[in-house]
């Protein structure tokens, strides 16, 4: 049986809770005016920046992240991790409250168990205990949302995954994938009221957590949740030429282009999904079109999923597409607010990985077919020639500290294995799966409040600095 979040969960009960009050208080008060575009990079640590940009650009190029101009360095560990993982990460951006691993958007003292004090299972409806486990935190989205502004949400994973729920959301437990989706959808049970008439616009992955067992996903509740957010007056679209066709206007949008997360950009069909810069744009030409100040999160999450893999060619690619939906994003901003006198731009991660560049290599260019750049081998920067191991053996640029490529007797690497797009590169401890590091990780900012985002932060004092920004109360 599907459980009540914790706030009320009719839509009318919803709207009177919010900060906002009424409908006609709130047309009353002056729309606010002012922008917060936050961008994560989900993983993206120090070294993957670097390589990226080597990958890209060479090491004299620039990425759009290199031009934000004010910058710093975050500390990420959680409440109860000296490493993270994106749960409690991202929270502590979005509440200013540190906690622990695995927990949504929930007080300090929350366990990351379910409402039976046992371990989540995936896609499952649990919630936590209606007392004994700590209580929801607010977020910026749901801050904003009550002070008028409008809200969206772009990410290259499942819109149900860590990153993205915790900006909406209330959990023990990330992996509640299906009593996430619930708190996105206006009136229905698991509502999160905080949300008040709903989030304007929400594209990524993750149809399968809207969508019955009986039609292919993986609700337990038979629930058709697009079928319902479509009754609650959004434009709902699963592929590529409804994406296209989305409106502008302002009106309440939702795309949802794949079961789980979308396709890492090495290997997405432009013709079926579109890329974390379009999707970028959209959201933007959205919340501009509604004459109001907006609250904006994008993730590049799939970083994330490829540095997992120790699959470096996709994990930079990603974080390149990701720099493009920056760019795209300082532009089309630059047209609706000149100089970004009332916009903000933030661009961090969550956490690092074990991505490490090794030896002394020489320069290599970006990468180009024939030419692995970055992710080729180590050649020496004195004459050029292939660096050795202690057994005479070549080995790569880039390696992870942990991961599945751990051979027990190390051989020669060749050309080809450079160029094979699945090559896993080599980890010093064998891992079926990479885990995060525990390094700081990068902030750039740009625009209004942006020369207070300097020195050495934590996460939590992120969340403080944008709402200072905005005059946020």
């Amino acid at each position: 049986m599907h459980k009540k979040l914790f706030y009320p969960t009719l839509l009318g009960a919803a709207i009177a809770l919010t900060a906002c009050g009424s409908n006609d208080d709130h047309a009353s008060t002056p729309a606010p005016q002012k922008n917060v575009v936050f961008f994560l990079g989900d993983g993206m640590g120090i070294t993957t920046l670097t390589a990226a940009r080597i990958y890209a650009v060479g090491e004299d190029g620039e990425l759009t992240i290199d031009t934000l101009p004010e910058t710093a360095f975050v500390h990420t560990y959680s409440r109860d991790g000296q490493v993270t993982d994106s749960a409690p990460s991202m929270a502590a951006y979005m509440t200013g409250v540190k906690m622990n691993n695995e927990v949504i958007s929930m007080s300090a003292d929350t366990s990351a168990v379910d409402a039976q004090g046992k371990a989540y299972v995936q896609d499952s409806d649990s919630t936590c205990p209606a007392t004994g486990n700590g209580q929801p935190v607010d977020t910026l989205l749901e801050q904003m949302k009550a002070a008028g502004y409008g809200t969206g949400i772009v990410t290259t994973t499942r819109v149900t995954h860590a990153t993205p729920a915790t900006a909406y959301a209330h959990v023990c437990h990330r992996d509640a994938y299906n009593t996430i989706a619930a708190a996105l959808v206006p009136g229905g049970q698991g509502y999160n009221a905080k949300l008040a008439d709903g989030i304007d616009v929400v594209l990524g992955g993750g149809i399968r957590n809207f969508v019955p067992k009986e039609e292919g996903g993986h609700r337990n509740d038979k629930r058709q949740l697009l079928e319902e957010l479509k009754k609650a007056n959004y434009t709902v679209t699963t592929d590529r030429a409804g994406f296209d066709q989305l409106p502008t206007d302002g009106r309440k949008v939702v795309g949802l282009f794949t079961q789980s997360d979308m396709s890492y950009d090495l290997d997405r069909d432009p013709t079926k999904e579109p890329s974390i810069a379009e999707m970028t744009a959209k959201a933007i030409d959205v919340l501009a079109a509604q004459k109001k100040g907006f609250f904006l999160m994008v993730e590049g999450g799939r970083i994330d999923h490829a540095l997992h893999a120790t699959n470096a060619r996709r994990a930079l690619q990603d974080t390149v597409a990701f720099d493009e939906a920056i760019k795209t994003a300082l532009a089309k901003l630059e047209t609706i607010d000149p100089g970004l006198q009332n916009t903000l731009v933030v661009v961090t991660a969550d956490h690092d990985h074990t991505l490490q560049m090794n030896g002394y290599a020489a320069r290599t260019g970006k990468t180009e077919p024939g030419k692995p750049g970055v992710l080729g081998l180590v050649n020496n920067y004195v004459n050029g020639s292939e660096s050795k191991d202690i057994s005479g053996n070549s080995y790569t640029i880039l390696g992870f500290g942990n991961g599945p490529n751990r051979p027990d007797a190390r051989a020669p690497l060749t050309a080809a294995d450079m160029e094979n797009p699945n090559y896993l590169q080599e980890a010093v401890i064998p891992l079926q799966v990479e885990t995060h590091g525990g390094g700081d990780v990068f902030l750039g900012a740009k625009g209004l409040g942006a020369d207070n985002f300097r020195g050495t932060l934590t996460n939590t004092d992120v969340f403080g600095l944008v709402k200072t920004a905005i005059d946020l109360k």
